[in-house]
């Protein structure tokens, strides 16, 4: 049985060896399930093996201004580590959605804005 978790994106950014995510509380399930799912669909699609470290770090924000600092947070972490100097170089983030509303492969929830 294939259970499909129900949660929004908020941010995302892709680095060479972690991810960031700023979602909400999945719909149906916890949120180690849903990141258990997620890692896993994407361990069937990689040869790669072990693709994930067995841990992911969590953070409740509570507030708009903690939103706000953890999504720029993520968003230059490509310029942090010297990837690239501005982050809308770095392709594999949701930045140039926030910038000027660009589709990308992952569905962003910018309602709040």
């Amino acid at each position: 049985m294939r259970i499909r978790y129900a949660f929004q994106v908020y941010g995302y950014v892709v680095m060479p060896e972690h991810v960031h995510l700023l979602i909400d509380e999945p719909k149906n399930g916890t949120l180690d399930e849903a990141i258990k799912g997620l890692k896993l669909s994407v361990t069937l699609r990689s040869t790669q093996r072990p693709f994930w470290l067995p841990r992911y770090h969590d953070f409740n924000v509570f507030t708009v201004k903690k939103f706000r600092e953890k999504l720029r947070y993520l968003h230059r972490n490509p310029v942090a580590r010297g990837l690239v100097s501005e982050p809308e170089e770095w392709g594999a983030s949701s930045y140039l959605h926030y910038l000027n509303e660009a589709k990308g492969r992952v569905e962003i929830s910018s309602d709040w804005m």
